[in-house]
Parts: C-alpha cells; sequence; structure tokens
C-alpha cells in the first residue's frame, strides 16, 4: 500500500485526528506529517482476507479480537497514528482518551508488505511498535513470495525472528495461541 505525504505543513496529532474525521480517505500521521494512504493490490488484500479470517477462526471463543485496516491504532511515544493490515487485542480495548476509533494497544501486529513500504514496514514502523507495551508479536507477510517475518518480544525486551519460506510450514502465533498454515495465507494467490 502506497503512503504518500501531503503538503509539508506539521500539524498536531489533534488536527490530523480532526482532519482524519471529516475525511472520505485514510492517512497516517508521524511526528506532525500527515501521509495520505492508497489502495494496496488484490494480492494484498487476498492476504489481508485470509489472515483475518483464519485468526477469527482461531480465536472464537477467546477474549481476543482481531482488526483490519479500517481500525486505527496510536503509538503515542512516537507520535505515530496508523491503520495495521492486521491486528489483535486480547481483552477490552483501549482507547485513545476521547475516541472510540482509535486503539492504544495491540497484543499482536500483523503488515502485509507492499514494494514502496516494505522497508518502512520491516525496520522504522517495526521500532515504533515497539514502543507498545501490549506487543508480543509482530509478522510481515511478503506478497510476491513466500516469505513470512515473525518476530517475537522476548523477557528483557528483546525480539527473536523467525522466517518462514515454504507452504508447508506453519506459522505458530504464540502471543494469540493460533497456528495458520502458509498455504492458508497464500491462498488464491496468483504466480506463488
Amino acid at each position: 500500500m502506497l503512503v504518500l505525504p501531503l503538503p509539508q505543513r506539521r500539524f498536531t496529532a489533534a488536527e490530523y485526528l480532526r482532519l482524519e474525521s471529516d475525511s472520505a480517505t485514510r492517512s497516517e500521521f508521524h511526528d506532525g506529517v500527515i501521509y495520505a494512504m492508497t489502495g494496496g493490490s488484490l494480492d494484498h488484500n487476498r492476504i489481508v482476507c485470509n489472515l483475518v479470517h483464519q485468526l477469527r477462526l482461531g480465536l472464537e471463543g477467546s477474549a481476543c479480537e482481531v482488526f483490519s485496516s479500517d481500525v486505527r491504532l496510536a503509538v503515542q511515544a512516537h507520535q505515530l497514528f496508523t491503520y495495521p493490515d492486521v491486528m489483535v487485542v486480547c481483552g477490552s480495548p483501549a482507547l485513545l482518551e476521547g475516541r472510540n476509533d482509535t486503539l492504544t494497544d495491540a497484543k499482536l501486529i500483523i503488515a502485509v508488505l507492499s514494494p514502496s513500504t516494505e522497508t518502512y514496514d520491516r525496520d522504522q514502523k517495526f521500532r515504533f511498535y515497539r514502543a507498545l507495551p501490549s506487543l508480543e508479536e509482530y509478522v510481515t507477510v511478503a506478497q510476491s513470495s513466500v516469505l513470512v517475518e515473525q518476530h517475537q518480544r522476548q523477557s528483557g525486551g528483546t525480539w527473536l525472528l523467525r522466517e518462514h519460506h515454504s507452504l508447508s510450514q506453519s506459522l505458530a502465533l504464540q502471543s494469540v495461541g493460533v497456528h495458520i498454515g502458509l498455504e492458508q495465507i497464500y491462498q488464491n494467490l496468483d504466480g506463488l
């Protein structure tokens, strides 16, 4: 999904939230800059739908809830407002004060990588997300090849990386107790 900066004027978080409420399109905010978001590819959307479906099945009957990219997440430590492709919250969702449309916690975040945002999602955005005390797992999913990178928070604040490269492998999401086969993640994709 392409993210484009809007004209260079610095905004406050309150201004961003007010503009976002009145806008027909979504945008992200980081440290005073608003970035317009464009749509993703068909394969991007297929992967997101596959993940949401499998997570909903796996979380049925639990205290956890899955959200797609229509729900905003605030990472206040970095003045970041973003729309993760997929996130899971367990227990009552923590909301930004005075808002009913912005979460401040996530146990699991999954990003489906796009060519235009791949480096940002893997590096800087992951660094921002790590500031969330609730975050236990961050997963990136490539859409042009079979590659799932799974980062799990360890005791002491370090992160363990596991890479999955084969459709025969399974992604064990320990943070929420769900296993998803890579074949299910990449179901109905062209050219893999």
